[in-house]
């Protein structure tokens, strides 16, 4: 068990990546706290964990609501007495309003930036002052390669993932002494509901010709990399943006094109 008995609290923990960071930790022995704006979805979820033998509960957190990111992590530790690792999994963006950078309307942009960078200031902030205390801990932020990469659409949410990309480095220098690590994932094209209903087909196989592993990763391939980050095993690694892309934004610009008959 990699992770036996270490207490790990998920943000947006009920589906997609999320949910399949809760199950990988969960499998591996730890207490893993799904914090969600939907207690009865996130029960169920982890009722059915538990039913397998996992050790999963639930905490409220609404993105909206910028206290629930502070009392969801004085929440967990009341319960369980400490905090060892925390998932910055949250994150948003509306495609029909997150436009390019002359058509997106400065007020989507400015409530999309802070919405998604505050939801990691906040908790780390909070979940920092019990670690410092517990003698370490690490700190997993769920980034997007779209924050490495630019993009043609999406400004808001691209340039709050590179923002979240610099906040990693800054909390893994800052917290270093304390013994709390802080890395960051950066998922590609991935296999969840919100890909399927929000990105055409169309859209979907022009990306996916810029990927040289030439499919959409799964949840839980982005959830072992959670794994790691939790584990022991990375107690050595810190600061680090960790891309788990397929290799997307490797190649040159025209691979796509070069390699579209293959």
């Amino acid at each position: 068990m990699r992770l036996n008995d270490k207490v790990i609290l998920i943000t947006a923990s009920t589906r997609g990546i999320g949910l399949a960071s809760v199950k990988a930790c969960a499998k591996e022995g730890a207490v893993v706290y799904m914090a969600a704006r939907d207690p009865e979805r996130a029960k169920a979820e982890a009722d059915r964990l538990n039913a397998e033998g996992c050790r999963v509960k639930c905490v409220y957190n609404d993105a909206t609501k910028p206290e629930t990111f502070i009392t969801m992590v004085d929440e967990v530790v009341q319960d369980a007495g400490r905090i060892d690792v925390l998932v910055n999994n949250f994150g948003t963006s509306n495609r029909q309003k997150d436009l390019d950078f002359a058509n997106t309307d400065p007020q989507v942009f400015l409530d999309t930036v802070t919405l998604n960078l505050r939801s990691v200031f906040l908790s780390s902030q909070a979940a920092v002052r019990y670690m410092r205390k517990g003698g370490g801990g690490s700190i997993i932020n769920i980034s997007s390669i779209g924050g490495l990469v630019p993009d043609l659409s999406q400004v808001s949410y691209g340039t709050s993932k590179a923002a979240i990309n610099y906040l990693t480095k800054l909390i893994a220098v800052h917290e270093a002494k304390h013994n709390i690590r802080c890395n960051a994932v950066l998922p590609g094209m991935t296999a969840t509901d919100a890909v399927e209903k929000n990105l055409t087909e169309e859209f979907r196989s022009l990306f996916l010709r810029h990927i040289p592993l030439k499919r959409m990763g799964l949840p839980q391939e982005i959830a072992a990399a959670v794994v790691y980050f939790s584990s022991e095993e990375s107690a050595y690694t810190t600061g680090q943006i960790l891309a788990v892309s397929g290799g997307f934004g490797l190649a040159t610009p025209i691979y796509g094109d070069m390699t579209q008959s293959e």
